[in-house]
């Protein structure tokens, strides 16, 4: 049973979570020497370390996977394994969760092999560069004694057997999200200041590869006027298939439920545009591939939908009167044990050699699309008709609707305003700002017809556990929530047509 999201620790993987990493990296030469770092603001004081000597070999497959996706796993001498995930760029610093396990031993402890399943897709793990750093640290603390950044220089040798393959020098500037931007912005021009040059977010592994850094294995192509269909299709199925791969270790560590929201969206989203590309897309090359999506899109589905009802359960429960809170808690018991068994289901299925089959294909189509002939045309030629598709038929299910839908007939409307923002934000490369006014009033609409649903979902839920053998605290518990939920369900019916409306507006069609 994976741990409660923000609590820091997978209880599956019995590793704790250090990340997110957050660090600036910048450039030296060998003429570079530390200036002082004190004075960078009141009350800080630099503590340096005595320099040690720090041995580590990265281990990944025999074609760099792990590397194509931005990902590492390193050994360090006396400091166990470490898996950093991909990361991003916030203002030249680098943030990556990372997560360490503290075995022992020549092999990579299971549970880091599992973490990159997705990227490494069952190929075996083995040393790929070996790296000897001798690192000088430097604290700085405030005047409460707190740690408020780490600065490291770093001279690092890369060796290939006994041979030196090349050496590098490099300095990290370690930054927590307490850290002022002043002091960092202090520390950075007494860097410059010493010769330091620009930021390189390149991390010490893809550094130490050399000419042997690998291109990404799923690349997102850009755009332009002279587009195909078909480059639309790649760039679509190729986004999709990086947001599934890069959120499958936030969905085994189970610390953040967005993992498995960002797998579910990349599974949905891939369904969707097959479904609007159908007429580029060869159907019985890719007919296998929509069903294996299907289902692990249910799995996550499952799971997805526990911690939406869970986490809405929670804030409506801190409302109630302090009488039923013995009630609300028996219901939330039954939640989080249900949501509990789901993603139990989910890491069984994501650990089966089907799962890692499915990503394989991903993969190939994402980089290789089974296109049909009409996918060479270009896209400003092909694209609008596409995305008028989803529209006409959400048009159409509308206007059919009576003064008084019934909630299915909403929640068709709410998929079929899905499918329309997704083909439109497929065309927002080409058409900019005019496809992605269209795609925001979709949004706008889904948004509150997925209010709407999740109201009724929640409903149907407690009434149907009220009925069952409750105590009375949680029958009369259970029984406010319902009220509440359907109050909240009256007042989105009465706001989703306005939206409706505004989704019509001719003007935001007018490219198509």
């Amino acid at each position: 049973m994976g741990s409660p999201a923000g609590s820091g620790v997978s209880r599956d993987y019995d590793a704790p979570m250090t990340g997110p990493e957050r660090e600036l990296k910048l450039k030296v030469d060998a003429s570079f020497a530390m200036p002082a770092l004190d004075g960078l603001a009141d009350g800080v004081v630099p503590i340096p370390w005595s320099p040690e000597d720090v041995w580590t070999v990265y281990f990944d497959t025999d074609d760099l996977r792990l590397a194509r996706w931005g990902v590492s796993m390193r050994q360090r001498l006396g400091q166990g394994w470490t898996v950093k995930l991909p990361a991003e760029v916030e203002d030249d610093v680098l943030v990556r969760p990372e997560v360490t396990f503290l075995a022992s031993g020549r092999r990579p402890p299971p549970p880091a092999v599992d973490l990159v399943r997705a990227f490494s897709r069952g190929k075996e793990l083995a040393p790929r560069a070996s790296l000897r750093t001798t690192r000088r640290r430097t604290e700085l603390r405030d005047a409460a004694g707190r740690l408020v950044a780490d600065v490291f220089e770093d001279d690092v040798t890369v060796r290939e057997g006994r041979r030196v393959a090349t050496e590098f020098r490099e300095v990290e500037v370690e930054v927590g999200e307490a850290t002022p931007s002043e002091l960092l912005d202090t520390l950075v021009l007494r860097l410059a200041d010493a010769g330091a040059s620009t930021a390189d977010p390149t991390p010490k592994y893809e550094r130490a590869l050399g000419s042997r850094g690998p291109v990404a294995e799923v690349a997102i192509p850009e755009l332009g006027l002279d587009a195909t269909a078909g480059d639309v299709v790649r760039r679509s199925i190729a986004a999709s298939v990086t947001r599934l791969v890069v959120h499958d270790p936030i969905v085994r560590l189970d610390t953040d439920p967005e993992g498995v929201h960002q797998a579910r969206v990349a599974t949905r989203r891939l369904r969707s545009d097959l479904r609007t590309f159908r007429t580029l897309v060869d159907a019985d090359a890719t007919a296998r591939l929509r069903q294996e999506l299907r289902w692990i899109a249910g799995l996550l589905g499952f799971v997805r939908d526990g911690d939406v009802l869970l986490e809405r359960m929670r804030r409506r429960s801190g409302e109630l009167p302090e009488g039923l809170a013995r009630g609300a808690a028996e219901v939330l018991a039954t939640l989080e044990t249900d949501r509990d068994v789901a993603h139990a289901r989910l890491l069984t299925a994501i650990r089966d050699r089907r799962y890692l089959e499915l990503l394989d294909r991903l993969v190939a189509e994402a980089n290789d699309p089974s296109l049909l002939p009409e996918a060479g045309r270009l896209a400003v030629v092909v694209v609008p008709d596409l995305v008028l598709r989803p529209w006409t038929s959400l048009e159409k299910a509308a206007r059919r609707l009576g003064k008084k839908p019934s909630d299915a007939e909403l929640h068709d409307l709410r998929i079929r305003t899905k499918r329309l923002r997704y083909a439109a934000e497929a065309a927002i490369p080409l058409y900019g700002d005019e496809a992605s006014a269209l795609a925001r009033s979709a949004a706008d609409l889904q948004t509150i017809l997925g209010d709407l649903n999740d109201a009724v979902v929640a409903r149907s839920w407690l009434r149907e556990w009220a009925g069952q053998d409750r105590s009375e605290e949680g029958v009369a518990a259970a029984r406010e929530l319902a009220r509440r939920e359907r109050e909240t369900a009256r007042r989105k019916r009465a706001r989703w047509r306005a939206r409706w409306e505004r989704l019509t507006a001719e003007e935001l069609r007018a490219w198509m």
